[in-house]
């Protein structure tokens, strides 16, 4: 939990990049209209300063230039915003690993004390480092492409916002998705059928365990590039849909729900 708490303060804090998290964090029900009012506000203010010859709308839309540091700080950004997003869910399977773990060492069951804890939870989080490099690219390309804007990190595109909107509502009630969250849902059952001895077995169960997760909740994470990357409400939302999925009794059914909510506010944003 203390991982969770220090990744949201990071994100909070800007993610190291500059940028004011709260002033990215704006309710909208079609962002992308509010992202294209954003950018027609910044070329506003910008063709007041003395600047001839310059285009103020290019300045205001164009992508940002990409280096090593900035692709190493956007991978970092989003690997520790799957961190908060996701440790709290995993939480119930990563304590009963260790639950289960230390039995068995009391119980004489096994000798290896070097399968700790943290060895699963490294598995679990190498699998979300390398959904966030998968995103840390969509993101450039969808940036680079005009779809997400360069200053709020959020669609300005409508048939981007739609697309994702109606394919993650879709996703939600496919069945590789529910068979993914009934994997999650069940951590008994998943630790006593694909248990490992030693660390190279905690680490291979921690990454599988991570895979599931990913499976379950990626489409979901592609709303951030609708909210906004850095939208507070929007990640706040999304790591309690998750969390009540996979925790709470009636959680496929919420999920199932929210899929027909996504449905019908795709649809609804491609007549925006």
């Amino acid at each position: 939990m203390a991982l969770c708490l220090l990744a949201w303060l990071y994100i909070v804090a800007g993610a190291g990049l500059g940028m004011n998290a709260w002033e990215m964090s704006r309710l909208a029900l079609f962002p992308h209209l509010q992202t294209s009012n954003t950018t027609s506000d910044m070329t506003s203010d910008m063709s007041g300063m003395d600047m001839s010859g310059m285009d103020m709308s290019a300045m205001a839309t164009e992508p940002r230039a990409w280096g090593p540091a900035n692709w190493a700080l956007m991978i970092a950004m989003w690997w520790v915003m799957m961190i908060a997003m996701m440790s709290p869910s995993a939480a119930p399977t990563i304590l009963l690993y260790a639950r289960v773990h230390r039995h068995a060492l009391a119980q004489g069951q096994i000798q290896d004390k070097l399968a700790p804890t943290g060895v699963f939870m490294a598995g679990y989080l190498l699998v979300w480092l390398g959904f966030s490099v998968a995103a840390t690219a969509l993101h450039w390309l969808l940036e680079r492409e005009a779809f997400v804007s360069a200053t709020m990190m959020s669609s300005q595109s409508r048939w981007l916002s739609a697309v994702v909107l109606i394919g993650a509502g879709l996703y939600q009630h496919s069945r590789f998705k529910n068979a993914c969250l009934s994997h999650c849902r069940a951590p008994t059952a998943f630790l006593a059928r694909h248990w490992r001895p030693h660390a190279v077995g905690a680490l291979r169960l921690g990454a599988l365990h991570g895979a599931f997760c990913v499976g379950c909740c990626w489409m979901l994470m592609a709303l951030l590039f609708v909210g906004g990357i850095m939208n507070l409400v929007w990640i706040a939302a999304l790591a309690i849909l998750v969390l009540v999925e996979k925790l709470f009794p009636a959680g496929p059914w919420v999920g199932r729900a929210a899929g027909i909510a996504l449905i019908a506010w795709g649809s609804a944003t491609l007549w925006v």
